[in-house]
């Protein structure tokens, strides 16, 4: 074993019987180089990445690969899961270098941590004009040693543009109204008409740029996105959940490791899209996905694992696709049913078999026909699972599964929920109380980022505002507070997406801007705090709110698929916002009301406490319970009954 056997993430883990000698990031690595005077190589990738493990088998797992590559450099393995700071740096340096990015992300850096050459994957054999891996290292190696200080000289110059546009001033200015149409307006120009989703293949779900078309109102481009991607491969129509991508434009091929990431957002757009039409298999997704992500990804303690591998048996979507015989065997004389509703054919859509589709009305018994493919299924080699929890996947989790409880009325996503936050918040410390952005195996460690402080705040009001259990509003507003306090950039406005006291072996302090393929902290915690002040009645959580949002409006507009959770926030400040109170014992058919539509731009309080300042002073009228609506905590006369309130917030 060599030193990764001591790490406690699934994808260092893997690599821990490699002839490579390997080392976790940190200042041993650092040491060493420095002593031995060798350049450092950082392999980058994570436990579901297809193209890992085929570098993998292919050449660190080779002997002779493995001695030449220990020879020449210092080899440091990294879960980008784990450090996306680390690969968002490296990440940079390649696409820089190569015009483009991706994993396997094989930097060779200097001992000082600057990146001089950088590359994805490598074949164990020249081919198409990519060179041998063997071949790389020998001509960097022969590079380091006559070439050195050319190398370390230009290192050093390259080093300021791998840390983004750290100087965009937020301090000041105005954001332009029209912004939200523009985006729509650029949305629609890359919009694929024919079979939804957002230019061509392949194609992601960009389920945030979806939440915000919906909440715009512009239901033709999601709700078309969404059946569309529902209706193909790229969803499991067998036992829900979604892939990370579809390599082709009609969502049938998916790539098919499922993250959880990917289905905890998702799932809300679903949710959203049902809230918005009423169509109940739009719901039926959603539920689906959330129950899939309890079924297979929720671990003992409450908290969610990462993600399923896209391998079974060292093939790539093995454990998913089907043979006609297949299924007759497993479904007897029903297999003609599901045969035509899943679009199966004998020469398949797939390498010869079938990836299920929706190709047909649904049959009656379609619950009971996809529970016993299921049940064959399962039976079949699973793909691996990384059982890490991470902060910030964990936080977009527990929103989708509290919003997703509130307006479906399902007690046991809450449960899911509270749990899962009760864990993050109560297991994911460091001594001193900070947040910590990764746990396995009994262990929490590292210290967490921008989005794990920002995606938990967000979460955490989604909490609150679901179960009016004021705890997690009083979590949500501290952890707020103290993200303020070791994020913000006090010199040009907005936030690094590392504490002031991160790792020093990082090369540079970057801010992250772009939503792919999840939030960025930076569009997470302005909306965060924007949803914050409207509870608050507090100026100064929309302020820095506003230092992130005013010098990235017109990226927003320009590149809407790459910045659609910020402009969710920035849609939510332009407004208006409704604050909505609900005070009394029995709020029920006052929250039916709220909850019955897709309502982006308000906040809602309830309950009996005194901790959150828009419920200060709202009582019951007339011995029944009340709902205020209010904006910039400015209320209208209290209704007790919910026409009422329908009406107040129709108009």
């Amino acid at each position: 074993m060599n030193r990764l056997a001591d790490e406690t993430s699934p994808y260092l883990l893997q690599h821990q019987d490699n002839p490579v000698d390997w080392m976790p990031w940190g200042d041993e690595a650092f040491a060493r180089a420095q002593a031995e005077d060798k350049p450092l190589l950082i392999s980058i990738g994570y436990s579901a990445c297809h193209w890992c493990h085929v570098m993998e088998r292919e050449s660190f797992e080779d002997p002779q690969t493995a001695a030449e590559m220990n020879a020449t450099f210092v080899c440091v393995k990294v879960d980008r899961e784990e450090r996306p700071d680390v690969d968002a740096i490296y990440m940079a340096a390649v696409q820089a270098m190569t015009g483009s990015g991706g994993w396997p992300l094989n930097a060779f850096v200097t001992p000082d941590g600057h990146p001089f050459f950088a590359g994805t994957y490598f074949p164990p054999v020249a081919r198409q004009g990519i060179p041998a891996w063997r071949q790389v290292v020998a001509a960097i190696g022969e590079a380091w040693q006559t070439q050195r200080d050319e190398i370390v000289t230009g290192a050093a110059k390259n080093l300021r543009a791998l840390a983004g546009p750290q100087g965009l001033d937020g301090r000041s200015g105005d954001v332009d109204a029209a912004i939200p149409q523009e985006a729509v307006a650029n949305l629609r120009s890359a919009w694929d008409a024919e079979f939804g989703g957002f230019g061509g293949a392949p194609k992601f779900p960009a389920a945030s740029a979806l939440d915000f078309l919906l909440g715009q109102g512009e239901r033709e481009m999601a709700l078309h996105t969404l059946r569309a991607m529902a209706n193909g491969g790229i969803y499991d129509q067998v036992g829900g959940g979604f892939s990370r991508y579809a390599v082709d434009r009609r969502w049938v091929v998916p790539h098919f490791e499922k993250m959880l990431y990917d289905n905890a957002l998702l799932a809300r757009a679903y949710l959203h899209a049902w809230q918005a039409t009423g169509d109940t298999f739009l719901r039926r997704v959603c539920e689906e996905t959330l129950d899939w992500m309890l079924r297979e990804l929720r671990q003992e303690e409450g908290a969610f694992a990462s993600a399923l591998d896209a391998d079974s048996e060292g093939v790539e979507g093995k454990y998913y696709v089907w043979t006609l015989d297949e299924v007759r065997e497993a479904l007897g004389d029903r297999a003609d049913a599901a045969i035509t509703a899943f679009g199966m054919t004998a020469e398949g859509n797939f390498e010869g078999r079938n990836i299920p589709v929706r190709a047909a009305a649904d049959p009656p018994d379609l619950r009971e026909l996809k529970d016993r493919l299921y049940e064959v299924r399962e039976r079949r080699v699973r793909p691996g699972l990384d059982d890490k929890r991470l902060t910030a996947w964990n936080a977009l989790a527990i929103a989708a599964l509290a919003d997703a409880g509130a307006v479906l009325g399902r007690e046991d996503y809450l449960d899911a929920a509270r749990a899962a936050a009760g864990f993050v918040l109560e297991s994911m410390r460091d001594a001193d109380g900070r947040l910590l952005r990764t746990y396995n195996r009994g262990v929490a460690r590292l210290g967490a980022y921008l989005e794990d402080h920002a995606f938990l705040v967000e979460a955490l009001l989604t909490l609150y505002e679901a179960t009016f259990e004021e705890r997690w509003f009083v979590h949500a507003r501290r952890l707020a507070d103290e993200t303020i306090e070791r994020f913000a950039d006090r010199e040009h406005g907005g936030f690094f997406t590392t504490p002031a006291d991160h790792d020093e072996r990082v090369p540079v302090r970057r801010k992250d801007l772009e939503d792919s393929p999840i939030p960025s902290g930076q569009s997470s915690l302005a909306l965060g705090l924007l949803r914050l002040a409207a509870l608050t009645g507090e100026r100064r959580y929309e302020e820095e709110a506003l230092t992130i949002m005013r010098p990235l409006g017109q990226a927003a507009t320009r590149y809407p698929t790459a910045f659609g959770h910020l402009l969710q926030a920035l849609a939510f400040h332009l407004g208006p916002v409704r604050e909505i109170a609900i005070a009394g014992d029995e709020p029920g058919p006052l929250l039916e009301v709220v909850r019955a539509a897709y309502r982006p731009r308000t906040v809602l309080a309830g309950g009996d406490g005194t901790a959150v300042p828009l419920m200060e002073g709202r009582a019951p009228l007339g011995g029944r319970t009340a709902a205020y609506v209010c904006e910039h905590f400015a209320c209208q006369r209290p209704v007790h009954d919910p026409d009422a309130l329908a009406g107040l917030l129709s108009g």
